[in-house]
């Protein structure tokens, strides 16, 4: 069974691994918001419900700031 430590050297590496495809991607979600954005989703979210709601948030504060 692994220890707690090799559980969160795996979770770092997962992070590490969707970071730089959200890089890639052009997100622009930071490891803080990716980390969140997995964490609800492994608590039953719905991630294209959740991937919805962050294109409407990132529509609205580039709304806010043009205008």
């Amino acid at each position: 069974m692994p220890s707690v430590d090799e559980k969160r050297q795996a979770a770092r590496e997962v992070i590490d691994i969707l970071e730089e495809i959200a890089l890639l991607l052009n997100t622009h979600l930071n490891r803080t918001q990716l980390s969140l954005c997995v964490s609800l989703i492994e608590n039953g979210v719905n991630p294209e419900a959740l991937a919805t709601v962050i294109k409407e948030l990132k529509e609205r504060r580039s709304q806010d700031t043009e205008g």
